[in-house]
């Protein structure tokens, strides 16, 4: 059964990533996992790091590793914003050790209770799932 197609649009301090029509969105707030069909009724999410699926026509679905941001759905169009997106299937898996081992030596050298030692473990709990998207999770 078809559904409903309506406008998606990713997008990142970079730039835009994408903007098209999908069947599905599916990613994870802050409470927990959500789907996004045609018609949702409006929604701003605080998005976790995770994967964010993009249902298209014809069943292909476009994956990627979402970062820490926003989901805002109105009016059958939804708008993620995120500070980071890869494409899943580009995700490297020795950067991305790399960049948790740096994240993770920032949070032991921060001081309790410091912006530094909070942006340190967002950034830690960003890369470990990156990693277990990767398939190196640990």
């Amino acid at each position: 059964m078809a559904r409903t197609p309506f406008r998606v649009e990713v997008l990142t301090p970079e730039g835009l990533l994408f903007d098209d029509e999908v069947e599905m969105l599916s990613t994870r707030t802050a409470v927990g996992s959500i789907g996004v069909l045609a018609n949702h009724a409006p929604l701003l999410a605080l998005l976790e790091p995770t994967e964010l699926r993009l249902y298209t026509a014809g069943s292909e679905v476009k994956a990627f590793a979402q970062g820490e941001g926003y989901l805002q759905v109105a009016d059958s169009r939804a708008l993620v914003l995120v500070d980071e997106v890869f494409e899943k299937d580009e995700l490297d898996s020795s950067e991305l050790q790399s960049r948790l081992d740096r994240a993770s030596e920032r949070v032991e050298r921060a001081e309790d209770d410091s912006e530094e030692k909070r942006q340190a473990e967002r950034e830690r709990r960003r890369y470990e799932a990156f990693l277990k998207l990767a398939g190196r999770g640990r």
